[in-house]
């Protein structure tokens, strides 16, 4: 009889880092039977999902240093190194087999206590550029998965993975090339501001110009009321529209979806590869080393989406590429087969792999 396997994942905060985590430690708990905790932050998304799916959370003090006040960053720094020493006690307790990083505040701490103590690391990186918590450890960790080659260079021992992404994304069949039947609208859990500002301008020439279009806009909690409220100021009926702040099913979306228009982060766009869909990606400009670019950028790349910079975006320049997008048929088929080449459907089960590998 093997020991168990132990597994600590460390990271979190955004949605980019704490879906994958969480596919991650499905796969080490239900293929591999290993044990999994997860270590957060009270700030991040990890405080409700990880519970939710069953995994027991601790959690760390510990802050953002990039794009914050030298207030912030002095209090940061200084919870550090308490919170590495948080780490080295749950480490001590816990010991795991391997440690496995996923960016993120708590990342940080949870990879340098790991190899402090010498126990196997893991760091996986969704991003086409590293956090800082996955820069700082990078060449001292054990290994790395990584969602896109360019990546490779920031980490010892890295391979690329790609992604985890649920696996119903990637039973998503083809749309046929027929007239468009459907837009989805979506700024990540939070929302986008920008698309929330811009759609209720479009809506009504968009509508008319393709009468057979449906649209479902997601607009996060934040935006649900000033969102619909400027739909009814334009006069837009809900016939055809749908408002909503949350989506669950999001495959179920794709699946029904001719294009999607959303924010570049790592879930989003893997999503949109494993579901083989044409997309126009908006970056969020604040994202860390404007790393939501840099992921729609490989997407252009391949011929797989259009990239609108928020800066630039207009009323206008978004009509004329949603419009341009809508109606050529022939080209979103062949932008959704591209997106779906850059999917990786063996991710989870390549990274879990690497882990289990790791801890020996």
């Amino acid at each position: 009889m093997g020991k168990l396997l132990r597994v600590l994942i460390a990271g979190g905060g955004t949605g980019g880092h704490v879906v994958p985590a969480l596919a991650i430690a499905r796969e080490l708990r239900d293929v591999h039977g290993g044990e999994v905790r997860f270590v957060g932050t009270a700030r991040g998304l990890e405080t409700r999902l990880v519970p939710e799916a069953g995994f027991p959370l601790e959690l760390i003090k510990v802050g953002q240093l990039k794009n914050v006040s030298l207030a912030t960053r002095a209090r940061t720094l200084f919870d550090l190194p308490l919170g590495v020493l948080h780490c080295v006690k749950l480490l001590r307790s816990f010991r795991p087999q391997v440690v496995i990083g996923v960016g993120g505040y708590a990342s940080g701490p949870a990879m340098m206590a790991a190899i402090l103590l010498r126990v196997p690391t893991l760091a996986f990186e969704p991003n086409a550029v590293p956090g800082l918590a996955n820069r700082l450890v990078g060449k001292h960790v054990s290994a790395a998965a990584v969602n896109l080659s360019e990546t490779t260079k920031y980490f010892r021992n890295a391979r690329v993975t790609g992604t985890p992404v649920r696996p119903e994304f990637f039973a998503i069949e083809p749309r046929p090339a027929g007239p468009a039947q459907r837009l989805l609208v979506f700024g990540a859990s939070q929302g986008a501001r920008i698309l929330n500002q811009t759609m209720p301008k479009i809506m009504a020439p968009l509508l008319e110009r393709f009468p057979e279009l449906t649209v479902v806009h997601q607009t996060g909690a934040r935006h649900a009321e000033t969102t619909l409220a400027a739909y009814r100021e334009a006069g837009i009926g809900f016939e055809r529209l749908t408002v909503t702040p949350y989506l669950d099913e999001m495959a179920a979306q794709f699946a029904a979806a001719d294009l999607i228009l959303c924010r570049s982060g790592a879930s989003s766009v893997a999503e949109v590869a494993a579901a083989g869909r044409a997309a126009v990606l908006i970056p969020f400009p604040q994202a860390a080393d404007d790393h939501q670019r840099k992921n729609a950028e490989a997407f252009v790349a391949a011929g797989a989406a259009e990239l609108i910079i928020e800066a630039e975006l207009t009323a206008e320049r978004l009509l004329g590429v949603l419009t341009e997008l809508l109606s050529d048929n022939q080209r979103r088929v062949a932008m959704g087969e591209r997106a779906r080449s850059l999917a990786h459907p063996q991710a989870v089960r390549e990274i879990a792999g690497m882990a289990v590998e790791l801890a020996g």
